[in-house]
């Protein structure tokens, strides 16, 4: 179990409805930090303060019965305090995630084990042996490695967050008792931590090895020479051979990627795990992008020559994995069967560009996982080095060729790619494009969320997917996720937004599911009712339609009117009979100010940020309406530059005056007709840049709301600066910004929104 921030504000936040007394601050609490690890033992003094300041919060009232469990443990109660964990355990809120038997499995071998060393006097190596055998052996293989996902927690990793908890009260004299019960929890937890997870790495290994065959370094030789490693685990007991389930990574993370690889095993698959060129154990250049199409399906077919495997692959993963799995479809290997991508990337469309427009969000991945054969975490996470360097370069008004230079340190994959700003051969090689997909005839199951960031690359696989093969098997799963949720690890709240109980949906399962029914005969996951499979925000339901083009083709079109509503314009249905346009002025030489800054954190917001742009309103609606699919439009600009960067920006205007970011588009005008060749525009003239590489969303517009459309020009520290000279943009600087742009909206300009009455 990885730490994570919310993971770990939740302990903080789990601590409300106490009295309000106060209590003296231990001078433990205050000392030198360090060491930290090694002073929690029962014999220290921090230990023995901990425990005496339990005692006194355990007499007042409200806690709730996560701190009440912690409590007794410190105070040496732990039957009591198991008794608390079994009532936690079925008290558990099922109403989005279904009931977790291994809830806090590492407090309940600790209790225990503490126990079970009270009444037979063992050491407690030989006491935790005895608890964490009587566990595991009456468990499944999936049922184990369900429960030994809590024994992966990161002590290292969890220090800088202890530093944090103490750290909030180390300058004060007392404690409040919502102070000392916040502290107290997570020393608790991070004592239990500290004595469980030693404990049973030598255990999990034992069973690790009772359950299945593991090669952890494997070494595999392409057809170029190339040598890749990888991780194989195969479920013991089995005779005949079986299907494989291949994760293919840039990410080595040997104990991440062994954990994702048993986790196909004890779902009755031969997991692999293979590595990018040039990481692990691959002495190999390290080429991010351009070789995974060759080097994963090299994979493939390495995996179906061997006596384990019965010719029968699958691919899975998200992001960068997914992005791989796509990489090998591309040359339609006859023992790959299915691909279950998420949130998979289309590299020079989704990223390092969007519809032709270098973006910064990437900038530091490079380094991260090309730097060495491992990951550089130490450059990556260093916060103090990229947090304001986008800042810092969009203030110095350098050309966007020169923003590693602002940061003091090359980097040769950033400049490489700017050598690309056309979706050109380059970028076309590495995945299937256009023809390539009348050879992928495979069964495809694509999962998304409406707030992926790379959102447009899984749509891109699926519209491509259909354009050119008739006969595709595609299928989409997406709802209100991000680019984390979507792969698994999903919130009650997502930036901000409380999503419906029917969004909760189990990620890594139905990708067994999904694999079980294609290579096992197994029916479909439940949700999968249709090619397209998406969930309504706010209606908390699901529907399924036969493709996304179907949902697309059922659109309102809405005109960008000069009309005025309040301080903004109309968005009507109706298109004004005389001719007009609203004015835009940008001055590219205001590094002040941003223009197109709406990235959607929050989702929700109490007031509208229009970053400059203009905001066009509907009508309030007088019933419920359902937002559902990807809006395109067509914006009739005239403007005094020979190019420009657009963008249109959709929310709801809740009846509570609230906003809903809904979705958006971001692209290049000299590139909407065609993303691999620039087409420069006319200064002076009308141009009608037509677009559809949007983002989709499905949402229940309220009775009573309205729909804002901000258009706008992108300017800000997220992205390239177009000046609109017609040179090259990335060699574009604030010294070519000339007169501000002027730009006319022409209410001839149009959106086609996907909505209608909600049934």
């Amino acid at each position: 179990m990885k730490i994570t921030k919310a993971l770990l504000l939740t302990a903080l936040l789990s601590t409300t409805s106490i009295a309000q007394d106060n209590f003296k601050t231990p001078a433990s609490v205050k000392a030198d930090f360090e060491g930290f690890a090694e002073r929690l033992n029962s014999r220290s003094q921090l230990h023995r303060d901990m425990q005496a300041l339990a005692e006194k919060l355990l007499k007042t009232e409200g806690h709730n019965l996560d701190t009440k469990m912690r409590l007794l443990a410190l105070t040496g109660q732990f039957d009591e305090a198991l008794k608390a964990l079994a009532e936690i355990r079925a008290n558990q809120d099922t109403s989005a995630y279904p009931a977790n038997p291994f809830l806090t499995l590492q407090q309940e071998l600790f209790f225990k084990t503490k126990i079970r060393e009270q009444q037979t006097g063992e050491s407690f190596e030989t006491a935790f042996r005895h608890v964490y055998e009587a566990i595991f052996r009456t468990l499944n293989n999936k049922e184990a490695h369900k429960a030994s996902y809590y024994m992966g927690y990161s002590l290292e990793q969890g220090i800088p967050y202890m530093k944090f908890v103490f750290g909030r009260v180390a300058g004060s004299d007392e404690l409040s008792s919502k102070d000392a019960a916040s502290l107290l929890y997570n020393y608790q937890d991070y004592y239990v931590y500290n004595a469980v997870i030693p404990a049973s790495k030598t255990l999990q290994e034992e069973d690790i090895d009772r359950r299945y065959i593991t090669d952890r370094n494997v070494l595999i030789k392409t057809p170029e020479g190339i040598t890749l490693s990888a991780v194989v685990v195969r479920p013991r007991g089995v005779a005949e051979p079986m299907p494989a389930a291949l994760n293919f990574t840039i990410y080595n993370v040997p104990d991440s990627n062994l954990r994702e690889a048993l986790n196909a095993a004890a779902h009755g698959y031969a997991g692999v795990i293979a590595d990018a060129r040039g990481k692990r154990l691959s002495t190999d250049e390290i080429r991010p992008y351009e070789t995974e199409h060759k080097d994963a399906n090299a994979v493939v077919d390495w995996i179906s020559k061997q006596s384990w495997n019965n010719g029968e692959v699958a691919m899975y993963g998200g992001s960068y994995n997914g992005f791989a799995a796509w990489a090998a479809a591309k040359h339609a290997h006859p023992a790959l069967k299915t691909i279950v991508p998420y949130v998979a990337a289309i590299p020079g469309y989704g990223l390092p560009m969007e519809n032709n427009i270098s973006i910064s969000a990437n900038y530091a991945w490079p380094f991260y996982v090309a730097n060495n054969r491992d990951l550089d975490f130490d450059l990556y996470f260093d916060n103090a080095r990229w947090g304001g360097l986008n800042t810092k370069w969009f203030e110095s008004g350098r050309p966007y060729r020169e923003y590693d230079a602002v940061d003091g340190l090359t980097n040769p994959w950033f400049q490489k790619w700017l050598d690309h700003p056309a979706y050109d051969e380059y970028w076309q090689a590495m995945v299937p494009y256009k023809n390539d997909y009348k050879n992928i005839n495979i069964p495809v199951l694509s999962i998304t969320g409406y707030y992926d960031d790379g959102q447009i690359s899984a749509l891109r696989y699926l519209n491509d997917h259909h354009t050119y093969n008739e006969n595709a098997d595609h299928y989409l799963i997406i709802g209100p996720y991000d680019h984390w949720s979507a792969q698994g690890t999903q919130r009650k709240n997502l930036r901000g937004i409380e999503l419906d109980q029917s969004a909760f949906i189990n990620v890594p399962e139905i990708t067994f599911e999904w694999m079980d029914h294609i290579l096992k005969g197994a029916p479909k996951p439940a949700l999968v009712k249709n090619k397209v499979n998406y969930q309504v925000m706010g209606a908390d339901t699901w529907k399924h339609v036969p493709s996304l083009a179907e949902m697309n083709a059922d659109t309102v079109r809405y005109y960008l009117n000069t009309e005025s509503s309040g301080e903004h314009h109309t968005l009507s249905t109706h298109r004004e009979t005389k001719t007009g346009n609203v004015l835009q002025t940008v001055d590219y030489t205001d590094r002040k100010t941003q223009n197109n800054a709406s990235y959607p954190w929050p989702i929700i917001r109490d007031q509208l940020e229009t970053f400059g742009g203009k905001v066009f309103l509907t009508d309030t609606f007088g019933e419920d309406m359902e937002l559902s699919g990807q809006f395109s439009g067509k914006l009739d600009i005239r403007m005094n530059k020979k190019d420009v960067d657009l963008a249109v920006t959709l929310y709801e205007i809740l009846p509570n005056g609230k906003f809903i970011h809904l979705a958006s588009y971001m692209g290049r005008a000299s590139y909407a007709a065609d993303e691999t060749k620039r087409h420069l525009l006319t200064p002076g003239e009308i141009e009608s840049i037509e677009f559809n590489r949007t983002r989709m969303v499905s949402k229940r517009i309220a009775e009573g709301s309205r729909i804002a459309a901000i258009v706008n020009v992108n300017k800000n520290v997220i992205a390239q600066v177009n000046y609109g000279t017609g040179k090259d943009v990335s060699l574009e600087s604030i010294k070519d910004a000339g007169e501000p742009l002027k730009l006319e909206w022409q209410n001839s300009s149009y959106l086609n929104l996907p909505i209608k009455p909600l049934k």
